[in-house]
């Protein structure tokens, strides 16, 4: 079974702190173990804003790490997003949640994983596992 990559366990393999960063590769290496490693457009999106990070930069860090990249999402992703993101959004006003806004890239994220039938490496399970119920969240 593939893995699903979220932006945070890439975003953490690069931070400072070595304690952050070696768990993050710790994570990805049980993940390759288990099979193949993939993360969706999204993704990579999200990681050009990261600072000192340009496309060669990500290209050669996703050849090298070998993390394939789903460049098209498909309408049923894209519907599924749109549904979990409308649940989020429907559960926030009704419960008047503070802290952190989700954005649709986010549900981008586990929509893609869902749909790809790849089990989804994130920091963020408990959006994760409220937003996508039947969505397989890897172990990290």
């Amino acid at each position: 079974m593939a893995t699903a990559i979220d932006t945070n366990i890439i975003v953490a393999l690069w931070d400072a702190d070595f304690r952050l960063s070696s768990a993050a590769q710790l994570a990805l290496d049980k993940a390759l173990e288990r099979g193949t490693l993939v993360t969706t457009a999204v993704v990579f999106a999200e990681l050009m804003a990261a600072p000192g990070r340009d496309e060669v930069f990500l290209d050669r860090f996703f050849r090298e790490t070998g993390i394939q990249i789903d460049w098209v999402l498909d309408e049923s992703a894209w519907r599924t997003a749109w549904r979990a993101f409308r649940g989020y959004s429907a559960r926030r006003r009704k419960q008047r949640e503070v802290g952190p806004r989700r954005l649709l890239a986010d549900f981008l994220i586990g929509a893609h994983a869902l749909e790809g039938g790849h089990s989804l490496l994130t920091l963020d399970s408990h959006l994760y596992r409220t937003s996508f119920p039947g969505l397989e969240l890897a172990r990290a």
